[in-house]
């Protein structure tokens, strides 16, 4: 039998480590003295110690590492599974630092641009699961590129081409949007697809595709680089909102999110004080 400390030194894990998996039942020492307390280890556990420092060393949880050792048989599927989960987070690790980068590198300014009229498809994203406690921003966005793939399918089954980047904006175009868009179940999101013009191959679409102008406007826009989070999307709002006009003012109930692949660019309408006044 080995002592603790014996033992500690041979797998080279610290008494702290060895109490820690005893108490979470990964590794039980062959003895307990009741009296004493002291924990005693057989030479054959050596080999079950280095087994656990190797998969711990990959990064496993407790947890996994204790159905590994329980259920030898799922213990490849489950180092497979982790191994998915970490270059996942790697990649996720890798475009934040990118981000960062590009952040510190060059703060994002807003810029006054104009925008010309073209028509463009919009359908309506579906809400999210019920239940959940606050917004999801990543569940948002794989709904919201869903249904881009899901409508750039369609209307190009249907013989229309997609003539530039799609957005998402508000579902608040109808009375019924705008009272759903204002619950937990929405829908939130309208996405819009810009299309070159084809009367016949339009009215072949589907009722659920709406085919609609997006009149030309001039619009402050800001690009923020990597995924949408809520941070983002207030530090977008901030920046347009502070940004100075000369005798025009932001009509913040017409922004819309140009859905790059390494930014989102959030867009707001500018009308010009007279023309406010005309209407």
């Amino acid at each position: 039998m080995l002592s603790i400390s014996d033992f500690s030194e041979m797998c080279c894990l610290s008494p702290q480590t060895l109490r820690f998996y005893h108490s979470e039942g990964l590794l039980v020492p062959a003895e307990v003295n009741e009296q004493t307390g002291y924990r005693s280890y057989t030479f054959d556990q050596i080999e079950q110690a280095m087994l656990i420092t190797v998969l711990r060393g990959a990064g496993m949880s407790v947890k996994l590492v204790r159905r590994a050792l329980d259920e030898p048989d799922t213990a490849h599927a489950l180092l497979r599974q982790h191994a998915a989960d970490v270059q996942r987070e790697r990649e996720a690790q890798d475009e934040a630092i990118s981000d960062a980068h590009e952040l510190l590198s060059s703060w994002p300014q807003a810029h006054v641009r104009h925008v010309p009229e073209m028509t463009v498809v919009s359908k309506v994203v579906p809400g999210p699961p019920a239940g959940l406690n606050q917004y999801d921003w990543a569940q948002a966005d794989a709904a919201l590129y869903a249904t881009v793939r899901e409508v750039i399918e369609t209307v190009e089954s249907c013989g229309v081409v997609v003539s530039g980047t799609p957005w998402r904006a508000p579902a608040i175009e109808t009375p019924e949007q705008k009272k759903q868009n204002l619950t937990a179940a929405g829908p939130h999101w309208l996405v819009k697809i810009p299309v070159a013009t084809d009367d016949n191959a339009l009215a072949a679409l589907p009722g659920d595709i709406e085919v609609q102008t997006f009149e030309a406007r001039t619009e402050l826009s800001i690009r923020i680089p990597g995924k949408s989070s809520m941070a983002k999307y207030g530090t977008a709002l901030s920046r347009l909102a502070a940004h100075p006009l000369d005798d025009a003012f932001i009509d913040f109930s017409r922004i819309r999110q140009v859905l790059h692949d390494d930014s989102v660019e959030t867009t707001v309408a500018i009308c010009k004080l007279d023309e406010a006044t005309n209407l």
